[in-house]
């Protein structure tokens, strides 16, 4: 478990500001989500801390660590991708100890470590099986497992999910969580589905043109949304079209007329 700060980060691209002034702390062990529509930022971000992206401006801290100028394979950082990412060559057994065994771990270590890594993500006796065997979701599984199997400081999900029909991706953002939990890995859980960010996560952070609008629990961001942007985003039933009628200031709300 590490603490993630990210500290003024700002990021452009030719007629872009991709990040902007974006300063935010992810706590210890919390499921931290990155909610926003596409082009928002939220996946410039993520690669910003995986180190795939190198910010213009601003620091990457993990554990009271600076990570900025460290190389992304340095970084002890999971990665889940939204297309999976799994060697269709190699078994799901050689998928998942792939970063162990670049970490030169012990054979005995690495049998050991993926066993226990399947078993979390539901996949025991599957080690032997080509990815082109495997459902989506069980794909995806795989990925999971490949990430926390190497005992990562932060676990990093760009849409995970979001190639998954319906059924499925319920059932794996709910195992996501459990593991999550169980595991107590800090989590930054990239999506578009505020349905989702809304069910899985600790705290949300909702972001729209490179710029963070709110940080708060879900609760927080559903019921008490800081701008126009997010209560609309979140959910639409929390944008009151109000028009001011009449004298005295009265507002027209819906049906109802009240005086303010």
């Amino acid at each position: 478990m590490a603490r993630v700060e990210l500290r003024h980060i700002s990021k452009s691209y030719p007629g872009v500001k991709a990040l902007d002034d974006v300063d935010l702390a992810i706590e210890s062990g919390e499921f931290f989500t990155l909610l926003g529509p596409s082009g928002c930022g939220k996946t410039t971000l993520l690669r910003t801390v995986a180190g795939f992206i190198r910010q213009d401006s601003g620091e990457v801290v993990v554990a009271g660590e600076r990570i900025d100028a460290m190389p992304a394979y340095r970084r002890n950082i999971g990665l889940v991708f939204q297309d999976y990412a799994i060697f269709p060559h190699m078994t799901v057994g050689d998928n998942v100890a792939f970063g162990l065994k670049n970490r030169h771990r012990p054979r005995q270590e690495i049998t050991e470590r993926v066993a226990r890594a399947l078993d979390l993500v539901r996949l025991g006796g599957h080690a032997a099986r080509l990815p082109h065997q495997m459902s989506g979701g069980q794909q995806q599984r795989v990925g999971l497992a490949r990430a926390v199997v190497i005992e990562p400081q932060i676990l990093l999900m760009d849409e995970p999910l979001s190639n998954l029909d319906a059924k499925l991706r319920i059932e794996l953002r709910d195992d996501i969580r459990d593991l999550q939990h169980s595991l107590g890995i800090t989590t930054i859980y990239v999506t578009h589905d505020q349905e989702e960010a809304l069910v899985i996560s600790d705290r949300i952070c909702v972001m729209q043109g490179g710029r963070v609008h709110q940080v708060g629990t879900p609760w927080q961001v559903y019921a008490q949304p800081a701008t126009l942007f997010v209560a609309a985003f979140v959910g639409a039933m929390n944008v009151i079209a109000d028009l001011p009628v009449g004298a005295g200031g009265t507002l027209s709300l819906g049906a109802a007329a009240r005086a303010v």
